[in-house]
């Protein structure tokens, strides 16, 4: 089975967790303050908070903007259910914009709407969460301009977007959004097992960010409400988390960076490769925008099925039989049980339910050989017969 994704792993990804394994620092120590700044340097951004899943940093990222009960956030129905479950997590309640048909992202002319009909009815969001799609980001800058008007917090959800570019700058450089997260699960660009990163340019989040993963706990004496008692002195001030990551993800992280460019090279050549060989097909292929060059995590297609003999499930359940490990990305939010018990509906975001019915992920990763991509290609041809 090739499967959809799949994490690139050598001896210096190794040697960098051992050499941690035989130091003095398994977790909360130097190496997860030197992958922070690494990132940070990448990425153009002024402070990196690595936190051990991206669900973390989407949730402490909520709690930083200062989301809470009676507030609002909205984000894309097309995204994995971390992107809206953070809003609920902080008691706010949770809204979707509609997708680009093209592009997949939120479209921000709908956006621009709903956000013109949300202040006629004072229900304003607080937060959006932007989902870079696959790689690419939404229409930041546009984005950018509804926040300046309706004063809203923008937190990027780039979780697929690690060395991306948007406006000739790295997404997470903080031009566009007031945080960024990253995800560096195994299928992600680079990865550290599991591990999440926000980014931003703001100390007063980043500090925040920092005690929120850590219990809410502070050893500065400006932050505590009495002289501390001493070098082992600390104060809860907030109701933090355990969100921390350890020096060893850290150790494997500052590896993986080390190898990104060559990942990135390698995910657009196959995409390019995928591009050409499908072209003609009852198929639409992704949309590259202009201002965007994506980081390609996903290389998603939509099936034309109005012209083809096999109904989406038939390709797809095909391709997994003749052993193509594809996916899709994703099941809209808002028809899943939890969210239906809040109120939404089949219908509410037409779509994005329309593109859920079209949309195969195919298989993307760096180590992936040009014969498995030309597998990939003729098994997805054979299935593709269209009708008389």
């Amino acid at each position: 089975m090739i499967p959809y994704g799949k994490q690139s792993l050598d001896q210096a990804d190794i040697d960098a967790v051992v050499e941690v394994l035989k130091s003095d620092w398994l977790t909360q120590g130097p190496t997860i303050e030197r992958f922070e700044a690494a990132m940070a340097q990448r990425c153009e951004a002024g402070y990196g908070v690595a936190v051990c899943n991206a669900t973390a940093a989407l949730h402490i990222a909520c709690l930083a903007a200062g989301l809470g009960p009676g507030d609002r956030l909205w984000t894309s129905p097309n995204t994995f259910l971390a992107s809206a479950n953070c809003g609920r997590y902080c008691g706010a309640a949770v809204d979707f914009v509609d997708i680009d048909p093209l592009t997949w992202n939120i479209d921000v002319d709908a956006l621009a709407l709903k956000l013109e009909a949300a202040e006629r009815d004072a229900t304003l969001p607080n937060v959006l969460v932007a989902v870079a799609f696959s790689g690419q980001s939404c229409d930041m800058r546009q984005i950018a301009a509804l926040s300046r008007r309706y004063g809203f917090v923008v937190i990027e959800d780039a979780s697929h977007a690690v060395g991306a570019r948007y406006a000739g700058r790295p997404v997470g450089c903080g031009e566009f959004a007031d945080m960024t997260v990253f995800s560096f699960h195994p299928v992600k660009i680079v990865t550290t097992g599991e591990g999440g990163l926000v980014l931003t340019n703001r100390a007063e989040l980043a500090e925040r960010l920092q005690r929120l993963r850590s219990h809410g706990m502070t050893r500065d004496p400006a932050h505590m409400d009495q002289p501390s008692h001493g070098p082992w002195y600390y104060q809860q001030i907030e109701l933090g988390f355990n969100y921390r990551i350890t020096d060893m993800q850290a150790a494997l992280g500052l590896s993986q960076l080390n190898k990104l460019d060559g990942f990135l090279a390698r995910r657009r050549q196959l995409a390019e490769r995928y591009q050409t060989r499908l072209a003609g097909l009852a198929l639409q292929l992704p949309t590259s925008e202009p201002d965007a060059e994506s980081a390609w995590h996903l290389y998603v297609v939509r099936l034309q099925t109005a012209r083809l003999r096999l109904s989406h499930r038939e390709v797809f359940e095909g391709l997994r039989e003749a052993g193509v490990g594809v996916n899709l990305h994703y099941i809209p939010v808002h028809l899943q049980p939890y969210y239906r018990d809040l109120g939404f509906r089949p219908g509410d975001f037409p779509q994005a339910e329309a593109y859920y019915h079209e949309a195969i992920s195919l298989p993307l990763f760096p180590a992936m050989t040009d014969e498995q991509h030309d597998f990939v290609i003729d098994q997805l041809k054979r299935l593709l017969v269209e009708s008389d």
